[in-house]
């Protein structure tokens, strides 16, 4: 017979024993789910915010006074006195609905009045704002327009200054070049005098001339002239202190035959004018002057009385 039959004599030796440790198992389960109790508790509690609480109280719209604390029979008690009822203050007089809507209407024109009188000063700043900076505008277009006039008038200085320049250059480049010219004109004068002079020139030391000889006529050769024609002019006198000259250009061949005559300058007497024409018709011929030549081409002047 076996240790554990003897120990426990209604147990069926046929069976299995019981494992050991149960009971600690099982204390060990119970524990484990206290614990889980008390941490769900402790979480919730912790997570939960308490509702305050909140109190009213109620008060009547038009205050009363309380009534008096219920007095006991034992004790005679001496009646208060009683208090004289208080006159009601005088309600006050309403107005008439006349007056009522004539208030109303003034405090109306009174808004009215304001409220214009605030628009036209906001009209009033808005108008001085645009003038100031309109005046602001005109003043900055002032001062481009200065400087831009100042400008002008610097390069126009400028052009004026270069044009002066350039001018005084120019002339003294002409003058330059006309001393250059004056200069070889002088010089090659004087080598045509020079040629001349060699090739057997008829002028007199004193004459400066180009030509070989002399093309005008001599110094008395328009008396001479003036002798042939004036017998010829038939013109009568009319008087007076006027003696007006007609100057007369008169063409003539190598012969000396007149060949036109015009009058170049007018006496202002036709009849003068006409007579000294007729007189050169007249005189048909010149003669030669001392160098033996008849000039081509001469300006005679005829006075009515020489």
């Amino acid at each position: 017979m076996s240790t554990s039959s003897r120990f426990h004599p209604d147990r069926d030796p046929l069976r299995p024993p019981p494992a050991p440790g149960l009971g600690r198992g099982f204390s060990l389960a119970m524990a484990a789910h206290v614990l889980l109790v008390v941490a769900l508790s402790f979480g919730v509690s912790w997570r939960s915010t308490p509702v305050p609480a909140l109190e009213a109280e109620l008060w009547s719209a038009v205050p009363k006074a309380a009534a008096p604390k219920e007095q006991l029979p034992t004790e005679t008690q001496p009646e208060p006195p009683k208090e004289e009822p208080k006159p009601e203050p005088p309600k006050p007089q309403q107005p008439p609905p006349e007056q009522v809507q004539a208030q109303r209407d003034a405090e109306i024109a009174i808004a009215k009045a304001k409220e214009r009188k605030q628009k036209e000063e906001q009209a009033q700043r808005e108008a001085d704002e645009k003038q100031r900076k309109l005046d602001q505008l005109k003043r900055e277009k002032d001062e481009a327009d200065k400087k831009e006039r100042d400008r002008k008038a610097k390069e126009e200085q400028a052009r004026k200054d270069d044009a002066a320049k350039d001018k005084a250059e120019k002339a003294k480049q002409d003058k330059a070049r006309k001393d250059a010219e004056a200069k070889a004109e002088a010089q090659r004068q004087e080598n045509l005098r020079r040629i001349q002079g060699m090739a057997g020139a008829s002028g007199g030391p004193t004459s400066t001339g180009t030509a070989l000889k002399s093309s005008g006529p001599s110094a008395s050769y328009a008396g001479r002239i003036k002798a042939r024609v004036r017998p010829n002019i038939i013109y009568s006198d009319p008087g007076g202190a006027s003696n007006p000259e007609a100057e007369v250009e008169v063409r003539s061949a190598p012969d000396g035959t007149i060949i036109a005559r015009k009058i170049v300058k007018p006496s202002g007497l036709p009849d003068f004018d006409n007579a000294v024409l007729r007189a050169l018709d007249k005189t048909e011929k010149f003669p030669p002057d001392t160098d033996g030549r008849v000039p081509q081409v001469m300006i005679i002047t005829f006075r009515p009385r020489e």
